[in-house]
């Protein structure tokens, strides 16, 4: 498989995940992204033996977009330590059922993870091994009941933009988890990590890179947003 390298050095590798890959290796066993990237690089740079890669952060198998992977475990520390300090800038795109009632604002959720189901829930403060969620959005348009919104993660959590938009009454189009009262079975999520930005961990600059999904549906009712080549 062809993945596009937004982004390489010594120590990062950043790339557009495609969609329906698994980040690593699940039950399934189909292949996945580290495991095809560590090949990449075997190949590429004739490395012999095992070549490191780290993951410092994941996707949902089925959403597609930005990545960062560390190359070296000094740029794997680093960026961990970013990611605990929620330093690491986040922005997606989702296109929903439906419409926030406001244009703008701000998610703040408490979630709790069902690993049996797999599945999250909104969740009391006060429930045991509930983690805080935030996210603030804004609507940047809107065509026949659905609507795209540009989102900031301000906190990682499993699943945090599709439970928190389902729990507003606006489950993303396609998503088969949380919106399965109005999405039908084949569709494909529309959830796309548009952007990563976050200090390098040795160059001590901000490294920010972007990417659009691909012109299919319900992307390309917004065209200015999608990768039309």
């Amino acid at each position: 498989m062809n993945i596009p390298i937004l982004y390489e050095d010594n120590h990062l590798l950043v790339v557009e995940k495609p969609v329906n890959i698994p980040v690593q290796e699940d039950n399934t066993r189909d292949k996945d992204l580290l495991t095809m990237l560590k090949e990449d690089i075997k190949i590429r740079y004739q490395k012999p033996g095992n070549v490191y890669l780290a993951l410092v952060h994941r996707l949902d198998r089925p959403v597609g977009g930005v990545m960062v992977f560390a190359k070296t475990s000094k740029a794997a520390s680093r960026l961990s330590d970013v990611i605990r300090r929620n330093a690491l800038e986040k922005r997606y795109l989702a296109v929903v059922r439906g419409n926030p009632s406001n244009s703008h604002g701000v998610l703040k959720d408490f979630l709790l993870k069902d690993r049996r189901e797999n599945k999250v829930h909104v969740v009391s403060s006060k429930t045991t091994g509930a983690k805080k969620a935030v996210l603030d959005f804004e609507v940047i348009g809107t065509n026949t009941g659905l609507g795209l919104l540009a989102i900031n993660l301000h906190t990682g959590r499993s699943h945090q933009i599709r439970i928190q938009l389902a729990n507003i009454g606006c489950p993303i189009f396609g998503d088969q988890k949380y919106g399965y009262k109005v999405n039908k079975p084949g569709q494909q999520i529309a959830l796309w990590s548009r952007s990563l930005a976050f200090e390098h961990p040795t160059k001590k600059e901000i490294t920010k890179c972007e990417t659009l999904p691909s012109d299919a549906y319900p992307w390309h009712l917004w065209p200015k947003f999608c990768n039309r080549s």
